[in-house]
């Protein structure tokens, strides 16, 4: 290598080698990547595009172009050589992807994600990689899903006023909830509670105890934080239905004072009348002043229990009006029902344990007749194909019981099919309750029930048209739950098991 001369200063090498390298560094680092500034709005169930630019603008046809979410690999979608590359695509979105290449020549590259999931919703990352260059940038998605109409409705008397329970599922994020009366008033919930479906879509649930019995009509409604949308549904509280303290009481606490003295005074009469005959007119006149007092005060009774009579006849014609939406006062109910003739048999509780709604029976082969091994309840008629019915279980001193009902599908010209048995049923098992729909075979629904008083006595009521089964205890006059919705195709019978501990000791 040739000698340069001596009069270059010290360390002009150096510098000529770092200037080389920023220059090296400044063509390594020729593009950027960009994505939206603003998070992506999308509907639950449409198609969302995020998109990518490359700064300065340029090809990115010939680039390796990855699209992902927390994990680098696998990818939700992979660009490479000029085409789709599915080796490490992510299972979730197979079949759902795609990149739009109309723009990729000027580097705007954007990935179509169709039918949109909550799962869906957050953060994804665009990585462009040319040589040993890359560069990334974030989109932000984030999916709305408007659920149902709220359903409200009454629950029954709590805390001298009405609780009302509203509840809507099908929303995403999860949603808020707002009570509000007439006026547009708000009115805070006294509980609220939500879960989340297999899709991760939320189901929310708040409760109301109205005291107020002049608000007329209560307003739920639920609004998504994203979009500000939201849906509405009143219910109306009528006066009546609110409770109230008895005539009779304040009656009473009238009356009896008035009788006592009336009886103090007549035995002050006869004392009187035999010391002092001269007494007589004066005591005659009192006697005659407190027998009109006396009945002036049975008029006014005999009014306030007619007046009584008369509000209960109203609250009983409003509550036959709309009873469907009242979950409340089971005898009223029972005056729209008829009564099922039903017989049971307490001499066969404890035979046996073949029970076809118990989890350990599932995947067994039952017999045909295998509920009425277990049943104890008989009905004395043709199973039920339409109209209402109820009938009442007494369960007292048992400490597992299942109460419901059992349905034969049913073929052509009314004869019996070979398909599995369906039934709906409240169980108790220990100190737990629980809801089930199942067959012989298997469980397809099942919700644990929250019961604050054991009942003694149970009454179910069967709407065959309404697809409607209400179970209410008969001690308390409480709502215990309602299979509601129903579709029923076949005969409908009873179905009751009892088991008592009694029982192991005979």
């Amino acid at each position: 290598m040739a000698d340069f001369p001596s009069f270059f200063p010290t360390g002009f090498f150096s510098i000529l080698a770092l200037l080389q390298m920023s220059t090296w560094c400044s063509a390594v680092s020729k593009f950027s990547v960009k994505g939206p500034a603003q998070p992506i709005l999308v509907l639950l169930g449409a198609d969302a595009s995020l998109p990518c630019q490359l700064f300065p603008e340029q090809s990115a046809a010939h680039m390796q172009i990855r699209w992902y979410r927390a994990q680098f690999s696998p990818a939700v979608l992979v660009y490479q050589n000029g085409q789709e590359q599915g080796g490490e695509q992510m299972l979730e979105y197979r079949g759902r992807t795609e990149l739009v290449q109309d723009s990729i020549g000027r580097g705007t590259v954007t990935l179509l994600i169709q039918q949109i999931r909550a799962s869906d919703d957050g953060q994804y990352r665009c990585h462009f990689k040319e040589g040993y260059i890359s560069q990334e940038a974030i989109v932000e998605l984030h999916v709305i899903g408007l659920g149902a109409a709220p359903h409200v409705h009454m629950m029954g008397p709590e805390d001298d006023g009405i609780r009302v329970l509203c509840s809507s599922g099908g929303w995403f994020p999860k949603p808020r909830v707002q009570w509000s009366d007439m006026a547009g008033a708000k009115l805070p919930s006294l509980s609220e509670s939500q879960s989340q479906d297999g899709d991760g879509l939320f189901h929310v649930e708040a409760s109301l105890v109205v005291t107020d019995s002049s608000l007329g009509n209560v307003t739920c409604s639920f609004q998504n934080p994203l979009s500000g949308q939201e849906k509405v549904s009143a219910l109306f509280l009528p006066e009546p239905f609110f409770p109230r303290t008895s005539p009779w009481k304040k009656a009473l606490a009238g009356t009896l004072p008035v009788l006592v003295l009336l009886l103090i005074g007549m035995s002050y009469f006869g004392w009187r009348e035999h010391k002092a005959k001269e007494r007589e007119v004066m005591e005659r006149k009192k006697e005659s002043q407190e027998k009109e007092e006396m009945s002036s005060n049975k008029e006014r009774a005999l009014a306030a229990k007619e007046k009584l009579k008369a509000e209960l006849d109203q609250r009983k014609a409003l509550y036959k009006e709309d009873w469907k939406k009242a979950l409340l006062y089971p005898d009223w109910r029972k005056e729209l029902f008829k009564p099922a003739p039903i017989t049971l048999n307490h001499e066969n509780s404890s035979e046996g344990d073949s029970d076809p709604v118990r989890e350990e029976n599932f995947g067994k082969e039952a017999p045909s007749d295998t509920p009425r091994d277990c049943n104890l309840i008989t009905l004395e008629q043709e199973a039920f194909s339409s109209g209402r019915h109820y009938w009442e279980v007494d369960i007292k001193d048992t400490d597992e019981w299942t109460l419901g009902i059992y349905e034969m599908p049913m073929q052509g010209e009314g004869k019996c099919n070979d398909l599995p048995k369906k039934f709906r049923v409240l169980e108790k098992k220990g100190p737990d309750y629980r809801a089930l729909i199942c067959s012989n075979q298997d469980i397809s629904q099942e919700e644990l029930v929250q019961i604050e008083k054991d009942p003694q006595k149970i009454v179910i009521f069967l709407g065959y048209e309404d697809g409607d089964i209400s179970f209410y205890s008969m001690t308390d006059g409480a709502h215990i739950y309602s299979f509601t919705h129903c579709n029923f195709f076949g005969q409908i019978s009873p179905y009751v098991k009892l088991k008592s501990y009694l029982h192991q000791f005979k």
